[in-house]
């Protein structure tokens, strides 16, 4: 928790002491184009994934069209491997990436992230008819699948004890397939995923009570972007301020877990 507060507190110390390069141009260069080039997974509900007809929705997807809109510009989503998400972001491929990435330090040293806007976590999920697991420390001798690239890797680490094997697969689906066909024991995956997953499936899988992780949810730039970013920041809180992050949230997980005072 500790070391948590303090790289929340250097987000909220770098938004402040940078301010005075605001003018780097690159919030005008996305007025003048007329939108925002979002990197994301696009299968990675609720945060953002394909309906059957190929629509992109999730909790992303709305706050960020409901951001453009207040901006007077358009979202264009840019969908793209997770594994290499933020190299493409330094290679000027897309404006951004918006899609539920947990700020870390690590990540923190290559992107500029703005302040959280919701605060995640990692859980384990387990095959419903499997009753060898009921808790996080009845992990043993397990197999663990999660997602290449994901802050899932990490979170696995963190376990009481190591898994026999780590599978990491290109989207969490397919480690859900493993898991529900019994090639591994447990899939690590996001908090809000998991829960979605599972309501999608019931009777399936099942999760283990508590967090691995605690872990906000933050929308990256480059860091020379910081006249970009400072433009987001300031319209998400007002979104905050008026209760829009808070309607868009009870619409995807029944609650509000974007408020800042409950991080």
């Amino acid at each position: 928790m500790k070391k948590l507060l303090m790289l929340l507190s250097f987000l909220v110390v770098s938004l402040v002491a940078v301010s005075a390069f605001a003018a780097d141009g690159s919030w005008a260069r996305v007025k003048k184009e007329g939108k925002l080039v979002i990197g994301l997974d696009d299968s990675f509900p609720p945060m953002g994934y394909r309906q059957a007809d190929g629509s992109l929705v999730g909790f992303d997807v709305d706050a960020a069209t409901e951001l453009a809109k207040r901006l007077g510009i358009k979202i264009e989503w840019q969908p793209t491997a997770w594994d290499g998400v933020i190299h493409s972001l330094n290679a000027q491929k897309f404006d951004c990436i918006w899609n539920g990435m947990t700020i870390t330090e690590e990540r923190a040293k290559e992107v500029a992230f703005t302040k959280p806007y919701i605060m995640d976590g990692q859980i384990a999920i387990v095959n419903f008819k499997d009753k060898r697991f009921k808790s996080l420390k009845d992990l043993k001798d397990y197999k663990a699948g999660t997602q290449k690239g994901s802050s899932g890797v990490e979170a696995v680490k963190k376990l009481a004890a190591a898994p026999t094997e780590l599978k990491e697969y290109e989207d969490y689906p397919k480690a859900l397939l493993d898991l529900e066909a019994g090639r591994i024991d447990v899939v690590v995956v996001d908090n809000v995923t998991g829960r979605d997953m599972i309501a999608k499936r019931p009777g399936k899988f099942r999760i283990l009570p508590g967090m691995i992780s605690k872990e906000p949810f933050g929308v990256a730039f480059r860091k020379t972007d910081v006249a970009l970013r400072g433009k987001v920041q300031q319209t998400l809180d007002k979104m905050v301020k008026d209760g829009t992050m808070a309607k868009i949230s009870r619409k995807w997980f029944a609650e509000d877990i974007t408020n800042p005072k409950k991080f």
